[in-house]
């Protein structure tokens, strides 16, 4: 409704957005008696997990932004005449990442292991940080010589023995035919 209101204000330049959004279904906001910006709506609308699941359709890029600062809210915007549904945010992915490793272990069981390591001495300590040594390593693969290849029995390479040169022929004209070439050519 607030989106409406907005628009009604905004005057004959955007009433043909006012039509389109008159066709699709109107949620009641909070915001009934006194109306908010349409941007500040959608995000009252969406809060605390966007429990409705949501989708934000807008162009206006701070809206966007704060959008993507939420978990679990897909936004949705035009590009040439064609809807995108953008990327999940990194927020989103990171929630979903944690939703699935708290379920792969149960509460109960995340407890029981939390006893044990503390029974065994294997808690995490968190002021304390352990460093990675670095291991030495060899040389540097750029800067070595190749490796020489061992020559067969024969003393001979392998290689050598696919790729033989095939000596050129000359063919050789003789004296005497060259000048009687050069004859017929004066004549």
């Amino acid at each position: 409704r607030c989106v409406l209101k907005e628009l009604e204000s905004l005057g004959k330049a955007l009433y043909g957005a006012k039509l389109i959004a008159q066709r699709f279904q109107v949620r009641n906001c909070s915001h009934h008696k006194d109306p908010v910006s349409g941007s500040a709506c959608l995000l009252s609308m969406i809060e605390e997990g966007n429990p409705h699941h949501f989708f934000i359709a807008t162009q206006d890029q701070d809206l966007a932004n704060k959008v993507k600062k939420k978990a679990g809210v897909p936004l949705l915007f035009i590009i040439q005449n064609t809807m995108v549904l953008d990327k999940p945010s990194p927020k989103s992915l990171a929630f979903v990442q944690k939703l699935q490793t708290n379920q792969l272990v149960p509460e109960h069981q995340k407890q029981s292991i939390v006893q044990l390591k503390e029974k065994e001495g294997l808690a995490n300590h968190e002021g304390e940080k352990r460093r990675k040594r670095k291991k030495a390593g060899g040389p540097n693969p750029l800067s070595c010589l190749k490796k020489k290849k061992k020559k067969t029995q024969e003393g001979q390479e392998p290689s050598a023995e696919k790729k033989k040169r095939r000596k050129r022929k000359r063919n050789r004209v003789k004296a005497e035919a060259v000048q009687s070439v050069q004859k017929n050519e004066e004549e």
